[in-house]
C-alpha cells in the first residue's frame, strides 16, 4: 500500500483517505449517522487524488485547474483536522480512567465528548457538501478542453549557452583546460573511448563549459554531434540528430523504422573511426542506458562528455566508459566580481564606490552561481544605481516580487529540477524554505522535522528514519542540497540550500501557502484572512519578538519553527499544530505551560531554550513521537513522561533522572543519554524490556551517595537489560565513561554499532567476536596485541573501526589477508604519541578504502614504511604526526614516497602536530 504522505502535490489528502478508511472499520461502526456520508466523501477524494497526482505533473497547469488544485489542497487539511478531532474524542470516551478522581472527571467529560462527536459529525457533513462544490464549481467554470489545447513553442535557455560568445566568460579558462587534459591525457596509447560527465546544480554553466571543450576540440576529430536530452526525452529524435550530426546528413533523411535500427546506422558508421560526442543534460540512468549503446566503446582516440545536475547519472556515465567525474565548481570572489561589474559597467567605467559594499552582499548571495549574477545584473542594469534600489532587488530576487525576462530565465532553469522530483521529495525540498538564509541544517533534526510533519513513512522492512536518510541523500543527490560539515566517515552531518535556490524554493512556497515566513525583509502578508499552515518566525530589522496577528488565521496552523532569540507566542491558538521547534529560543518555565493542550503534537524541539522543567501532564500529549530537551537546566524528568505511548525519540542529557515505568514506552527507538547511577532499578529493569529500540546511548557517572554495592548491581542491571535489547532490536550503543560496562559479556546479536568514548579497556574483550552484525566499530585498549586483531578482523560486516590505543604494544603487529577484515571500507588508528607499530602484509584489508593514522610519534622516516602498497582499494590516506622540525622534511618526504608507489596514487593528507 502506498504510504498515506502529507505533500505539497496533495496537502493531506492521503493521510484523509487512509483515515476516511480507518473511520469505516469496525471501531466506529456505532456511529452510523456519518458512515454514509464518510463514503461519499471517500469516492470523491480517492478521484481528486488521482486527478492531483497527474496535473501535479504538469509544469505550468490551467490557471482554472490551479485553483481547483488550490481548493482541494486546502480543504484537505481541513479536512485532516476535523478527523483528527474526532478520532480523539473517541479516544478519549473509550480510554478507560483509573482512580476515583479521574473516573469523576470521565463522567463529567462525557456530555462534553458527546457534543463535540455531534459538532464533528456536522462539520463531516458539511465537509463532504464543500469539496462536492468545489468539484461542481470546477466542471462549471472550466473553459478549455484538452482537445484544444494548444502550447506556444518556446526556446529551452539553455539551449542559448552553445551561442554565447566565448569574450563574455569568465573564470572558464582553468575549468577548460582541465577537462581538455582529462580527455585528451594518453589519447595515443588508449584503447577505449574517454569520458568525462560534468556534474553539478542548475545554472553553474555546465552545458556552456561543454560547449567551450567542444568548440576548442572539434575540428581534431572526423566525427562529432552536440546534443541535448532535457527531462523528458524523445529518445527517436536523439538517435536521428546523432545520426544526422556525425553523418553530416540532413535530419529530414534520417527516418528509420525503430530506435534499434537508428543505433545500428550510427554504431556501423562510427567504427574504426575518431569521435568526439557531447550529450548535454541528462535526467536519469535509463536515458543514459540507452544513449551509450550509439557509441563505440572500442573506439581509439574518441571522446565523449557528459553534463547532468545528479550525481547518480554521472556516476553511471564514467562506469560506462573509461571515465572520469568532473564536479564543476563555483566562480571565486574574483570571477563573480569580474563577471558582474562586466555585465554592468563599460570596460572603461569606474564602479561607483558608494555601491560597492550592497554589490558585495548581492554577489555573497549568488555565492559564485553564474546564472544568478547574470541574472541579477541584468535585472540592475534597468534600474536606477542607488544603493537602497539595489538592496531592493537583492532582497526580492527569486521571490515572486521581481520580474523581468531574465530572472524568468532563470527560475524556468531551476525549476526543471523541482518538476523532476516525485511528489515526497518536492514536499521535503520546500520544506527548506522555513529556514532563514545561510543556516546550516543538521541531517538528523532536518529528518525528524520531516517525520513530524507527515512526509516521511515507514515502507517494508526499513523504519522511518531509515527513508528520511534515503530523501535527504536523493536531495544531496540532485544537487539542490549542498554538504557543509561531513564526519571523518564521509558522512553528511550537516547541510545548507545555496541562496538562489532559497529563492525559488521559497517563490514556490509562497505560491502553494505551503510555509509562510514572518520577518524575512521584502516579504509580507498579501492576503487577507490568509490561513496559515507552517509558520517559521524569523528576526526582521525591528527585532520584534511578537507574531504579527494581522491578515493571518492561525487555527490550522501543523508547523511552528523559531530563528529568533525571544518571543511569545500564544499556544492555546495553535491548537492543530504537529511540530514546534523553539531550538535556541530563550524560553521561561511558563512559556511552555500550555505545551500540553497541543493534542496532536508529534515533534517539540527545546534544546537550548534554557528551561529548567517539563509541565507534569507532558504525558497528555499522546500523538508525540520526538522530544528533545537536551542542554537545559532539566534534572528530574515528569512521571507522567511515560505515558507517551508513541514517543519514539527522547533526546536528553546525561544528568537526568528518568521516572519508573519506562517499560510502558514501547514505540522508543532512540533513547540518549542515560547516567546509568543515578536511575532507580526499575528504570534499569524495563530498558530491557523496551522491544523497538535501536539506539541507546549510556553513560556512568560516579554519584556520592551510591554505595560500591549499589553501583554494582546498578552496572549488572545494566548489562542484563543491554543483552536483553541485543535479542530484539538495537542496533546502536554509545557508551562513556562506561568502562565496567564493558568488562561483562555484552551479548548483543542485533549490534550495528557500538562506539565508546572515555571508555578504555585492557584488551580486546573476547565477547566483541560475537558481534556478528557489527558494522562500525570505536574501541579504546590499553594495549593491543596480536591476537586482539584477529578477533577484530573476524567480524564479518564490519565496515568502519577506529581504534584507539593508550601504551606502546613492544611489537609489530601484522594484518594480513588471514587476519580477517574483508570488507572494512575506513581504518581509523590512533597511538596515544606512540610511534607506528602497524605492517600491513599483501592481501591486507582489501576493499580498504580510507586510512587514517593519528598521533604517530614519528622517531624516523623509514618508520613509515608500513606496506599501504598492499591495501589495493586505499584511496584516502591521512596521516596525523607529532615530530619536531629537524625532521619534518624527511617524513613528509618519505609519506609522499609511499603513497606515490601505490597504483592507485592515493590522496595525501598530511597534519604536523608540533
Amino acid at each position: 500500500m502506498e504510504a498515506a504522505l502529507v505533500s505539497v502535490v496533495t496537502g493531506a489528502l492521503k493521510p484523509v483517505l487512509e483515515k476516511l478508511a480507518t473511520l469505516l472499520g469496525d471501531k466506529y461502526k456505532r456511529f452510523k449517522g456519518v458512515h454514509k456520508d464518510i463514503k461519499s466523501l471517500t469516492h470523491e477524494l480517492t478521484a481528486m487524488d488521482t486527478f492531483l497526482m497527474k496535473m501535479s505533473e504538469e509544469e505550468d497547469p490551467d490557471p482554472q485547474d490551479k485553483v481547483w488544485i488550490n481548493e482541494v489542497r486546502e480543504l484537505s487539511y481541513v479536512m485532516e483536522d476535523c478527523i483528527d478531532d474526532f478520532m480523539l474524542s473517541v479516544a478519549e470516551k473509550d480510554t478507560k480512567p483509573e482512580g476515583f478522581i479521574e473516573k469523576m472527571n470521565h463522567a463529567l467529560g462525557k456530555l462534553g465528548n458527546m457534543k463535540a462527536r455531534r459538532r464533528i459529525g456536522n462539520e463531516i457533513h458539511d465537509l463532504k457538501k464543500q469539496i462536492t462544490e468545489v468539484g461542481e464549481r470546477n466542471m462549471r467554470y472550466k473553459t478549455r478542453e484538452a482537445s484544444s489545447k494548444t502550447m506556444n513553442a518556446t526556446v529551452d535557455p539553455r539551449a542559448l549557452a552553445v551561442f554565447e560568445d566565448a569574450s563574455k566568460l569568465v573564470g572558464i579558462d582553468e575549468s577548460r583546460a582541465e577537462i581538455v587534459k582529462l580527455l585528451t591525457e594518453g589519447a595515443s596509447t588508449r584503447e577505449q573511448a574517454k569520458l568525462v560527465s560534468i556534474v553539478g546544480p542548475g545554472g553553474m554553466g555546465k552545458t556552456t563549459l561543454a560547449n567551450q571543450v567542444y568548440q576548442h576540440l572539434k575540428e581534431k576529430f572526423e566525427c562529432r554531434a552536440f546534443l541535448s536530452v532535457s527531462r523528458n526525452p524523445d529518445k527517436m529524435n536523439i538517435f536521428r540528430t546523432i545520426l544526422s550530426e556525425v553523418t553530416g546528413t540532413d535530419y529530414a533523411k534520417t527516418e528509420a523504422g525503430s530506435i534499434e535500427q537508428l543505433v545500428r546506422k550510427i554504431t556501423d558508421f562510427l567504427a574504426g573511426k575518431r569521435y568526439f560526442v557531447v550529450v548535454d543534460d541528462i535526467w536519469d540512468v535509463d536515458t543514459w542506458n540507452v544513449i551509450k549503446l550509439a557509441f563505440p566503446m572500442t573506439s581509439s582516440g574518441s571522446i565523449i562528455i557528459t553534463t547532468t545536475r545528479i550525481n547518480d547519472v554521472a556516476k553511471l556515465c564514467r562506469s560506462s566508459f573509461s571515465g572520469d567525474i568532473y564536479g564543476i565548481r563555483r566562480l571565486n570572489v574574483v570571477h563573480s566580481r569580474e563577471l558582474f561589474h562586466r555585465r554592468l559597467f563599460d570596460s572603461n567605467e569606474d564602479f561607483p564606490s558608494h555601491l560597492e559594499e550592497v554589490s558585495d552582499l548581492i554577489l555573497q548571495k549568488c555565492d559564485g552561481l553564474p546564472l544568478a549574477i547574470i541574472t541579477i545584473s541584468s535585472l540592475l542594469a534597468n534600474k536606477e544605481r542607488t544603493e537602497d534600489l539595489w538592496h531592493q532587488v537583492k532582497y526580492s530576487i527569486g521571490r515572486a516580487l521581481e520580474r523581468n525576462h531574465g530572472v524568468k530565465v532563470m527560475m524556468n532553469i531551476l525549476s526543471l529540477s523541482y518538476f523532476d522530483l516525485p511528489p515526497h521529495l518536492k514536499s521535503c525540498l520546500l520544506y527548506m524554505s522555513i529556514f532563514p538564509e545561510y543556516a546550516i541544517i543538521g541531517r538528523k533534526g532536518l529528518i525528524r522535522r520531516w517525520i513530524g510533519e507527515g512526509f516521511v513513512h515507514k515502507e517494508d522492512r526499513y523504519t522511518v528514519h531509515e527513508i528520511g536518510e534515503k530523501y535527504f541523500n536523493e536531495l544531496l543527490n540532485r544537487s539542490l542540497i549542498q554538504p557543509v560539515k561531513i564526519n571523518q566517515h564521509g558522512r553528511v552531518k550537516t547541510c545548507r540550500v545555496h541562496n538562489i535556490i532559497l529563492d525559488f524554493i521559497i517563490s514556490k512556497s509562497i505560491e502553494e501557502n505551503f510555509v509562510t515566513l514572518v520577518g524575512v525583509p521584502i516579504l509580507t502578508n498579501r492576503t487577507e484572512n490568509k490561513v496559515v499552515r507552517r509558520l517559521s518566525l524569523q528576526l526582521n530589522k525591528q527585532g520584534n519578538s511578537t507574531i504579527p496577528t494581522s491578515g493571518l488565521v492561525f487555527s490550522h496552523v501543523r508547523s511552528v519553527n523559531v530563528f529568533i532569540f525571544s518571543v511569545e507566542i500564544p499556544l492555546q491558538k495553535f491548537v492543530h499544530l504537529r511540530v514546534l521547534d523553539f531550538e535556541y529560543c530563550n524560553l521561561k518555565n511558563h512559556h511552555i505551560e500550555d505545551i500540553v493542550m497541543l493534542i496532536h503534537l508529534r515533534y517539540l524541539n527545546l534544546k537550548r531554550t534554557g528551561i529548567s522543567e517539563l509541565p507534569k501532564q507532558i504525558g497528555r500529549l499522546g500523538c508525540l513521537e520526538m522530544l528533545d530537551i537536551r542542554c537545559n537546566g532539566v534534572e528530574e524528568l515528569p512521571a507522567s513522561i511515560v505515558n507517551l505511548g508513541k514517543l519514539s525519540h527522547l533526546l536528553a542529557d546525561g544528568c537526568i533522572k528518568f521516572p519508573d515505568g519506562i517499560a510502558k514506552m514501547q514505540a522508543l527507538e532512540t533513547l540518549k543519554a542515560i547516567t546509568v547511577y543515578i536511575q532507580g532499578f526499575d528504570f534499569l529493569w524495563g530498558l530491557g524490556q523496551l522491544k523497538n529500540l535501536r539506539n541507546l546511548v549510556l553513560q556512568e557517572i560516579d554519584v556520592d551517595s551510591y554505595s560500591d554495592t549499589d553501583m554494582v548491581e546498578c552496572g549488572r542491571v545494566t548489562v542484563s537489560s543491554q543483552c536483553k535489547l541485543g535479542n530484539q532490536n538495537l542496533r546502536s550503543l554509545n557508551l562513556r565513561n562506561g568502562s565496567s560496562l564493558l568488562q561483562e559479556p555484552l551479548c548483543i546479536v542485533t549490534l550495528e554499532k557500538l562506539i565508546t568514548k572515555s571508555s578504555a579497556v585492557t584488551r580486546v574483550p573476547e565477547w566483541v567476536s560475537s558481534l556478528r552484525n557489527l558494522q562500525q566499530l570505536r574501541l579504546e585498549v590499553e594495549v593491543v596485541k596480536q591476537d586482539d586483531l584477529c578477533i577484530l578482523g573476524a567480524l564479518p560486516a564490519l565496515l568502519i573501526l577506529v581504534l584507539e590505543v593508550v601504551t606502546k604494544s613492544n611489537e609489530r603487529l601484522r594484518i594480513s589477508g588471514e587476519i580477517g577484515f574483508q570488507l572494512l571500507r575506513s581504518f581509523i588508528y590512533e597511538v596515544c604519541y606512540q610511534p607506528v607499530d602497524l605492517m600491513f602484509a599483501e592481501g591486507s584489508m582489501p576493499k580498504l578504502e580510507k586510512l587514517e593514522l593519528k598521533v604517530l610519534r614519528i622517531t624516523e622516516a623509514d618508520s613509515l614504511e608500513f606496506g599501504i602498497k598492499n591495501l589495493p582499494r586505499l584511496s584516502i590516506v591521512k596521516y596525523e604526526v607529532l615530530c619536531d622540525d629537524d625532521n619534518f622534511g624527511a617524513v613528509e618526504t618519505a609519506m609522499e614516497r609511499a603513497a606515490s608507489t601505490h597504483p592507485n596514487e592515493p590522496t595525501l593528507l598530511f597534519s604536523i602536530l608540533n
